[in-house]
Order: C-alpha cells, then sequence, then structure tokens
C-alpha cells in the first residue's frame, strides 16, 4: 500500500479508493465473512493513519469487492470501516444488483 501512495498527497487521498478483496476469493464466488473483513479493513485504515493522519484515514473510501451478493451485503455494509462493495457478476442479474444496491444496514 505505501508503495502504491507514493507520491500521493493527503488532499489529494480524498480522491483515492482503496478495494480489498482476499488473494483466495478471487474467482471463486466465495465472501470473506464480514468480521474478518472489517479486521483488515481497520489494520487498512490505521497504516493510512500512519501515512498520512487521521482526519485523512477517517476519510478515504475503503471498500470490499469479493463476490458480493444480495445474501452477503447487508453484513458487510453494517461494518464501520467497509465504505461501499466493489460487484461483480451479481450485477449482471437486475434483481440482485438492485438488492445490493438498497442494502439494509444491520
Amino acid at each position: 500500500l505505501a508503495k502504491d501512495l507514493a507520491g500521493v498527497t493527503a488532499d489529494q487521498m480524498k480522491d483515492v479508493v482503496i478495494a480489498y478483496e482476499p488473494v483466495w476469493a478471487i474467482g471463486t464466488g466465495l465472501v470473506c465473512p464480514s468480521d474478518v473483513a472489517q479486521k483488515v479493513h481497520k489494520s487498512i485504515r490505521a497504516y493510512i493513519a500512519v501515512l498520512y493522519d487521521q482526519a485523512t484515514a477517517d476519510a478515504v473510501r475503503i471498500q470490499y469487492g469479493g463476490s458480493v451478493t444480495p445474501e452477503s451485503v447487508d453484513e458487510l455494509m453494517s461494518q464501520p470501516d467497509i465504505d461501499g462493495c466493489l460487484v461483480g457478476g451479481a450485477s449482471l442479474v437486475a434483481e440482485k444488483f438492485a438488492r445490493i444496491c438498497n442494502f439494509v444496514k444491520l
């Protein structure tokens, strides 16, 4: 992450979106448990605070992108450090995508 953000100023971070997907989830259709995803997102946010400051870390958008489904979106989006989701195959089915867009915070 430090290598990717090298040369990016704190002011420019307002335009940055960070996405996290577990390597084991790529292309598998498996979803990371929401509590595990939250821990990773929290650690990313903490690292951003070290690189920049807490205000920048609090403002940066960190999205989860690992086989988000209508069944998993509510728990994922209820986590305090998950700011959004990258939707893959579920976006190809209008009903599924609409449900994901209209998630319910638990």
